[in-house]
């Protein structure tokens, strides 16, 4: 079977499945199979596919639901490509808006990433800042070594220090120490909320770095709190929140001493990251 034929099947089946852009889908998990960028499948149409029940097995993945990116173990995220994992949250766009909210300030010595999963946060600043250094944390062993992949990957291992956090210490691991900076992209879906997720996230995120349960917001009373021990004094706060979620999150950075604490919305302008200084 050549890419086209092969290219035509993929798109009709996603398509009688009601998967959303079935046409991307579909060349994504080929390009994939063919060892080609995407962008390249349609111009090697005539190419042969050697691997076509691979193939096909992809796409039976992705018509029960499984993200694209973690059928085949990466994801891109700020212009690089990432390892995902069973392991780790997929990456969304939305964190995009950390990253920019983070690239906005003076390049800084040292930051923290709270709970990296893949390590996009930490992976991506250190590979902006070439001068910085990181610690990243995670309860997870296994989303941890994905991190470490992903730092290796962009050649920046030797700046990154990575943490196994304890159940006690989930956010505040032991030798986070001084930062200028502390990030975050925690588990904030509410209990309730959690029902409603479409299949791809509930069926293929880890839980636990979806939702803390409850209102969802248990991880920033952890992190408010916390943060003020570990940051220089001027340094910044930056945490991803959902977007319903921006005037609680405040509240409790300002009752906890920060200062200066605002809301910077994503693309689609709903609240999605909350700054805080420290006095």
């Amino acid at each position: 079977m050549i890419l086209r034929e092969a290219l035509a099947a993929a798109n009709q089946r996603l398509r009688a499945a009601g998967i959303p852009d079935a046409p991307r889908d579909a060349r994504a998990l080929l390009a994939e199979a063919a060892g080609l960028a995407p962008d390249r499948v349609l111009l090697e149409g005539n190419m042969d596919l050697h691997d076509v029940a691979g193939f096909e097995a992809m796409v039976t993945r992705r018509i029960a639901g499984e993200p694209v990116s973690k059928i085949i173990g990466h994801r891109m995220f700020w212009g690089r490509e990432f390892t995902v994992t069973k392991d780790t949250l997929d990456p969304r766009p939305e964190t995009e808006t950390l990253i920019a909210a983070a690239l906005e300030m003076a390049p800084v010595d040292r930051f923290a990433d709270l709970g990296t999963g893949s390590g996009i946060i930490a992976v991506t600043l250190l590979a902006e800042w070439p001068e910085a250094r990181a610690v990243a944390t995670d309860l997870s062993p296994a989303a941890l070594d994905v991190a470490k992949r992903n730092a290796a990957l962009h050649g920046v291992s030797e700046r990154l220090t990575f943490l196994r956090s304890e159940v006690s210490e989930v956010w505040f691991p032991e030798g986070i120490g001084e930062c200028d900076m502390i990030l975050s992209n925690p588990p904030y879906i509410t209990e309730d909320e959690m029902q409603t997720l479409a299949r791809e996230v509930y069926d293929h995120d880890p839980h636990v770095a979806l939702t803390p349960g409850g209102d969802g917001l248990d991880a920033y009373r952890v992190i408010a709190g916390g943060a003020m021990m570990h940051l220089r004094q001027g340094g910044k706060s930056l945490v991803e929140i959902g977007w319903t979620q921006g005037a609680s999150v405040a509240a409790l950075f300002r009752d906890a001493g920060f200062v200066n604490v605002h809301c910077v919305p994503d693309l689609d302008g709903r609240d999605r990251i909350i700054v805080a200084e420290r006095p």
